[in-house]
């Protein structure tokens, strides 16, 4: 299972990626799984209601890679090696496409 993001500009897709869901307990642990995973259930919609929040995490995760190492997944599908690229191509894309559309698939 995986998380899908797109991010939409006028009905066309600007961006997307996915990543599996063993990465959920250490996007909780950085404080981004709501923004990452369920943003809508935040509140919000566009690009750049997330960027910040993004931004603090992955500043976080960067500063403290072996506090997130302890949440990689044991069957090696999910690691902060994967997932720390991941978070920053995302966070380049949010910043690219500030009015863009957050599309999430779980």
């Amino acid at each position: 299972m995986s998380l899908d993001v797109s991010l939409m500009v006028d009905g066309r897709e600007v961006y997307s990626a996915n990543i599996t869901h063993n990465l959920g307990q250490m996007a909780r642990a950085a404080g981004i799984y709501m923004q990452l995973w369920r943003p809508s259930e935040i509140g919000c919609e566009y690009a750049k209601d997330i960027e910040d929040a993004i931004a603090l995490g992955l500043a976080d995760m960067v500063a403290r890679p072996s506090h997130y190492e302890q949440f990689d997944a044991e069957n090696g599908w999910g690691t902060y090696r994967d997932f720390v690229p991941w978070i920053a191509k995302y966070l380049e894309a949010l910043r690219k496409h500030p009015n863009a559309i957050i599309e999430v698939s779980i």
